[in-house]
């Protein structure tokens, strides 16, 4: 071996793993970085920093989602253990908890690990997964929302037809016909989304894969996929809403109508509250999927979703609880069973320790 070629293992061995390995293949670091960008798995930049404001931010996200999950997880066993909750009304709602637990667990604990670990990579089908979830539940709400409304109108203007115009089955139909379109719209952009080819460096910014951010990557044209998307949110969105408007206006008409206050006052309690739901939901809706394509911001959409996916689930419980007397009343008969579980436990546990002496 020449001195020339000796001297030059010298030097590899001198160097670290990575120096060695990039001085004999020969490989420029824009081959390096072009090799990573050819990843398959996506990077979700997050929603928040390693700051002190934002871990600050991180900690009162996780204390709602906990709140959030207790609170909707105590609304399904509310409805389930009161016979009289066993109503068309609570029984949306329950669906209503249920996409809200859902929702949060589908996306929450992802963002955070992403946060506290730093390992910030999804795959193309943990991507696609969170796509398809987050549009099920999104569509599903928006016409479980609708049957709620129409729940409301029967109750409120024809009362003593609701046993007819708002049976069981028909309660059930709607429900799984509201599971049913989401799925369909959910699965439909998923597979969509992720048939382009992407290009770059396959970064979301975003804490979560949201087919609007995804298509952004796409290295091909998704004009048509574009306009298809539009379509199915005005389906999915404004058709549900105007049929909301629609029978609220009845509701308001024959609101103002009754002569007794007290029967005007409860009906406007109730409504009030599923009008600040139908608010909150329709509102960040429409702002993420249905706004022209220059004016979007990807900062201001990761507020908004971060809006209907973590602050609207943790008060949708609060406004049907706390302004509802027949939640409240359930409320407080299992408090009360608990309370007389844990006295009669204490009692049988004291008789015990007494007769062994």
């Amino acid at each position: 071996m020449s001195r020339s070629s000796e001297a030059k293992l010298r030097f590899l061995d001198d160097q670290s793993p990575f120096l060695l390995y990039f001085s004999i293949c020969r490989i420029t670091p824009e081959e390096i970085m072009e090799k990573r960008n050819t990843t398959s798995d996506f990077i979700l930049l997050g929603l928040f920093k390693h700051t002190g404001p934002h871990l600050f931010l991180f900690m009162v996200v996780l204390t709602m989602t906990i709140a959030s999950l207790m609170g909707n997880a105590l609304m399904l066993l509310l409805i389930y253990w009161d016979p009289q909750l066993h109503i068309p009304m609570y029984f949306l709602l329950s669906q209503l908890s249920l996409m809200d637990v859902m929702l949060v667990a589908t996306i929450v604990p992802k963002m955070a690990a992403d946060y506290l670990t730093g390992k910030k990579s999804i795959s193309p089908a943990g991507c696609g997964l969170q796509i398809f979830v987050s549009l099920t539940l999104g569509g599903g709400e928006s016409f479980l929302l609708a049957a709620m409304s129409y729940d409301r109108y029967v109750a409120v203007c024809h009362p003593l037809r609701y046993p007819v115009l708002m049976s069981q089955q028909l309660c059930l139909r709607m429900t799984l016909g509201s599971w049913f379109l989401g799925a369909a719209d959910g699965l439909m952009q998923a597979a969509a989304t992720l048939s382009f080819p992407f290009c770059g460096t396959h970064e979301i910014d975003h804490f979560f894969c949201e087919a609007p951010m995804l298509v952004r990557l796409a290295c091909a044209d998704t004009s048509v996929f574009e306009n298809v998307m539009y379509v199915c949110c005005v389906l999915m969105l404004l058709v549900p809403f105007s049929l909301i408007l629609t029978s609220y206006s009845f509701i308001i008409t024959a609101v103002l109508q009754m002569r007794s206050r007290e029967a005007c006052k409860k009906a406007f309690v109730t409504c009030s509250s599923h009008l600040a739901v139908v608010g909150l939901f329709y509102g960040a809706a429409i702002f993420t999927y249905m706004r022209p394509k220059s004016y979007r911001s990807a900062k201001l959409a990761k507020v908004v979703s971060a809006f209907y996916t973590i602050f609207t689930p943790v008060l949708n419980p609060l406004i049907y609880s706390l302004r509802n007397s027949e939640v409240k009343g359930a409320l407080k008969k299992v408090a009360g069973e608990m309370c007389k579980f844990k006295m009669t436990a204490n009692l049988v546990s004291f008789f015990k320790l007494f007769n062994a002496k």
